[in-house]
């Protein structure tokens, strides 16, 4: 296990020190000889490349790489003496050590120990191993991406999901783009831009990151005209705005958050109807774009896509890689006159999805289509979890943990704008550190792998639900090392 180095400031100690061409920091100034020239103090870049541990860096990170750490360091002390800082404390070398974290690549693998099944900040759905290896397949070598084999001649990426999408969903036609917030502004470009999109005052809601369904048709170019209240909106709202102007009637579920009470929204059927007695379009836009039924895991049901499609909607919109369990990805099926326009339009190109996402979707709908989709789809496996294997590894992480560890009962949730308000039953380590509860849990970011934790009253819990089964190893190691460090190790 690689150690892992915290960023340092240069310029942080206050003392002047003076630097020695043996890569060291000596005595202080008071007792430095003022008529050296400082700048000979420094050592060479070469020297500092020859030190073992900057030599066994480089051998980890190139040459190259480290060679222009190695300058940027001395460049800081050469500005230091110019401007007559203060020098820092440490030796050059270890100034190196200090920053070679950046060489790292930013993004990492992490141990998901939240109880968070689609955490959006750890990137969401993990792919199943089938998913993996098609990407791996796709991304070796070349593929017939956009290359028709038969004819032999140019193709389209947009036919090697459409088959399978028309199986699973029961729509007409489908296309994928990269993400849910393209598909829909492509949706609304390609069929409603220069006329009126109707939709509930209590469905514009912000859709993460600061984007607004308000600001997605404001994008496009389709005028959107709100109807009913927040909390109540009935079919006769949406038929008394219709105008000549209209083009569509769009629904968005309320995915990541709910409103109780006294409430009222069409239903999908409902609008369906009016949609056509008008001549206009029905988008649904479902956000996590469920084709399992959750009902079945003792959570609160979320529309299915196909559910909608047999209602009547036009274009269904939803997510790759929320309660899909695959890669991102924003995946529209409906009615083919209405996706061909999607395919046809200029923005279709500028939001298309690439090939390894092409072959991770397409291998994730496969698992659907043959019905393993519990067994082999990360996320659904995780939902599907038994409380007492989770309550198992859970007392072993205690166990590690020593007398600063319990096993307590906790609440897993969905998560991923997903679901709002549901949790599944669930346990956790949950350590009450010596150090601080802040502390430790920045000590478990600073494993390799890091170990991302919750906070909650004050201490640490590790929800094992989440965590892969041949991840447990390395929680437990971190766990005791950690510990042990701080004198309370089991």
């Amino acid at each position: 296990m690689r150690p892992r180095l915290a960023a340092y400031n240069l310029f942080k100690p206050p003392c002047r020190l003076r630097l020695h061409h043996q890569c060291r920091l000596t005595e202080p100034e008071d007792t430095v000889d003022h008529s050296s020239n400082p700048y000979r103090d420094l050592p060479s870049v070469d020297r500092l490349l020859a030190d073992p541990r900057v030599a066994a860096l480089a051998v980890e990170r190139g040459h190259n790489p480290v060679a222009s750490l190695v300058r940027e360091v001395l460049e800081a002390y050469r500005a230091a003496i110019a401007s007559s800082a203060a020098l820092p404390a440490p030796t050059v070398v270890e100034a190196v050590l200090a920053r070679a974290e950046t060489l790292r690549p930013s993004l990492q693998s992490v141990v998901n120990a939240t109880g968070v099944i689609i955490h959006t900040n750890l990137g969401r759905a993990p792919l199943s191993r089938s998913a993996i290896e098609a990407v791996v397949r796709a991304s070796a070598g070349y593929s017939n991406l956009e290359f028709d084999l038969d004819a032999g001649e140019r193709g389209t990426r947009f036919s090697h999901l459409d088959v399978t999408l028309c199986r699973i969903t029961g729509a007409e036609a489908g296309i994928a783009v990269n993400n849910n917030a393209s598909a829909l502004l492509l949706a609304l470009a390609a069929l409603c831009r220069d006329r009126e999109v109707i939709i509930s005052r209590g469905q514009l809601v912000e859709i993460g990151g600061g984007f607004r369904i308000p600001d997605v048709l404001r994008q496009s170019g389709a005028t959107l005209v709100e109807v009913g209240t927040t909390n109540r909106t009935y079919v006769r709202d949406y038929a008394e705005a219709i105008t000549e102007r209209t083009a569509a009637i769009l629904r968005v579920h309320s995915s990541n958050f709910r409103v109780v009470g006294f409430t009222e929204q069409p239903s999908l059927s409902g609008l369906a109807s009016l949609a056509r007695e008008r001549g206009l379009l029905l988008l649904d836009d479902l956000g996590s774009g469920a084709l399992l039924d959750t009902r079945a895991y003792g959570l609160a049901p979320e529309p299915l896509v196909q559910d909608s499609v047999r209602a009547g909607a036009d274009v269904v919109l939803f997510s790759g890689d929320k309660l899909l369990g695959g890669p991102q990805a924003g995946i529209a099926v409906g009615r083919t006159e209405a996706i061909q326009a999607m395919r046809r339009h200029p923005l279709a190109r500028a939001v298309r999805i690439d090939k390894a996402s092409i072959a991770a979707l397409t291998a994730t709908l496969d698992h659907y289509a043959k019905g393993e989709a519990e067994r082999e789809v990360p996320v659904w496996r995780m939902i599907a979890l038994p409380l007492a294997p989770i309550e198992t590894r859970a007392e072993r992480w205690a166990d590690a943990g020593g007398a600063d560890a319990t096993v307590e009962a906790c609440e897993s949730t969905v998560g991923g704008g997903s679901l709002p308000g549901e949790s599944l039953p669930s346990a956790a380590c949950v350590i009450t550190p010596p150090s601080g509860t802040e502390a430790f849990a920045a000590a478990l970011r600073a494993a390799d792998p890091p170990v991302v934790a919750r906070i909650h009253e004050g201490r640490v819990w590790l929800d094992p639900r989440t965590v892969h089964p041949s991840e447990d190893a390395h929680v437990e190691a971190t766990l005791i090392r950690l510990l042990e460090a701080s004198g309370h190790g089991r």
